[in-house]
């Protein structure tokens, strides 16, 4: 299964890299990421099949991680009204989505409430 894990990061130059390169080096693949930054304070986003040593690796890096999750991912045509088609099924189950952004090789991640339902909505 994989997780999500949200990485609390200082906004300052190096800090994504920093925590990049922790990965890394404790081979561990990031198949799908996104982030932000809000005034002094980044937020990192990763999708890893090895949770568990990608937290290690980020924890032994000084890094916190403000949560773990499951996350949904599924397939998505890359052509118009592909992802509105998909969020449609996500969305006609009556399940909410919190976060959405895609992986490296172009499938879309969800997580929410209820990753289960939004799992089985995707089909």
């Amino acid at each position: 299964m994989v997780s999500d894990l949200t990485i609390s990061l200082a906004n300052r130059p190096g800090t994504l890299a920093q925590a990049l390169d922790a990965l890394g080096h404790a081979g561990v693949n990031i198949d799908g990421a996104c982030g932000f930054a809000e005034d002094d304070r980044g937020i990192l986003h990763v999708l890893v099949v090895d949770t568990e040593r990608a937290r290690r690796a980020l924890i032994d890096a000084g890094f916190d991680i403000l949560a773990e999750s499951p996350a949904a991912v599924a397939a998505v045509e890359n052509r118009p009204g592909a992802g509105a088609a998909l969020m449609r099924r996500v969305a006609d189950a009556g399940v909410n989505v919190q976060l959405m952004y895609t992986t490296v090789d172009g499938r879309v991640v969800l997580l929410g409430n209820d990753v289960a339902a939004i799992q089985r909505a995707l089909g």
